[in-house]
């Protein structure tokens, strides 16, 4: 299993961002896939996760609800955060997730910072 994400980067407040990650070695469509993030000195934590192969449904933190959307396209085996009016407190590296077979796969993250 492999998750390669991409399209992080500084963003003023108020801006927005498209993350992707990129998955292979699964049958990509058959698996939920899940955005964590984690911020300096704190715990990662879930941010949106799309649960079924057809992205209908999708479950996010409070957070964000309203703000991020997740999205997948089962053809590329590719999930994207869609993240608009970002704040500050969105900055943190952002992990691409999936659990094949009850163990957890992580990608590197991809930083984001939101800041004027």
């Amino acid at each position: 299993v492999q998750l390669v994400e991409s399209g992080g980067g500084l963003v003023q407040p108020g801006g927005s961002l498209r993350l992707s990650c990129a998955a292979s070695g699964f049958t990509f469509s058959r698996y939920a896939m899940s955005w964590y993030r984690q911020a300096p000195g704190k715990e990662r934590e879930l941010v949106a996760r799309s649960s079924s192969a057809d992205g209908s449904t999708n479950i996010y933190s409070d957070s964000v609800k309203g703000r991020f959307t997740i999205s997948r396209a089962n053809t590329k085996n590719t999930v994207y955060l869609q993240m608009n009016s970002l704040k500050p407190e969105d900055t943190a590296v952002y992990y691409c997730n999936v659990a094949v077979a009850g163990i957890g796969f992580w990608g590197q993250g991809t930083q984001v910072t939101v800041s004027s």
